[in-house]
This record gives structure tokens, sequence and C-alpha cells, in this order.
């Protein structure tokens, strides 16, 4: 599949480098901790993004990285750690771990799982 944003490194693999070590975080309940997916800063077709609009992505991204879940999160529809899920921008609680900006969402509120990133925006 052809993205539509032009990757030097794996989002995934990125976000998971950026992060860090989130081993002594720990997540209750049915919650899921995700970091929030931004664009890089070219498309495929060559198009720059300028870190206006890439911060906004900070607020306003629809896709993120599944990083941790709580006990009983996800039990129903098999979400898993390092998938990528779509949830509204507004749904959750925004927070920073390690540099990275990301949102604990209740799992109930995650509208979807997607291959790759580029496919939502």
């Amino acid at each position: 599949m052809a993205y539509v944003m032009e990757h030097s490194v794996d989002p995934k693999d990125q976000i998971l480098k950026e992060i860090g070590d989130i081993s002594e975080i720990e997540i209750f309940n049915n919650q899921v901790l995700v970091a929030i997916y931004i664009r890089p800063e070219k498309t495929a077709g060559g198009i720059l993004i300028t870190p206006n609009i890439r911060e906004e992505d900070k607020w306003q991204g629809k896709i993120g990285l599944v990083l941790k879940k709580g006990p009983i999160a996800c039990m129903e529809d098999g979400i898993e750690v390092n998938d990528w899920v779509v949830f509204r921008p507004s749904d959750g609680w925004g927070l920073t771990v390690n540099g990275q900006m990301c949102r604990l969402l209740d799992d109930l509120i995650i509208r979807g799982r997607v291959e790759h990133p580029d496919i939502i925006w």
C-alpha cells in the first residue's frame, strides 16, 4: 500500500524509541494509554507539512499507538499493545509521557483499529 506520508522510519518504531522505558507506568481497569501519531514533515508527494500543523496533531490527532492497557481493557474487541487505534480527539485525558504526547482513554471510546496511521486523517 502506498502511504500518504513519507516515512524514513516506521512510525511505530519511532514512537516506541521516543517514549523509552514506560515499565514503571501501571494502567488500571479498562483504561488504554495511547501515544498520539504526529505526521512526518513531508508527504509521499513531496509536500512539506509546517511545524505549526504538525504541532496541532498533538491536540487534534485521531490515531494513536496502544502502549499499555489495564487488566480488563479491550477484552471484547481484541485490541492489543502496539495496535493503531482510532478515537475522537476530544476523548480521553491528554498527558505527556517521557516527552511523548499521549491520551488515556476508556476502552469503550476507541472507535476502531487500522493497520497503518496514514490511513486516517
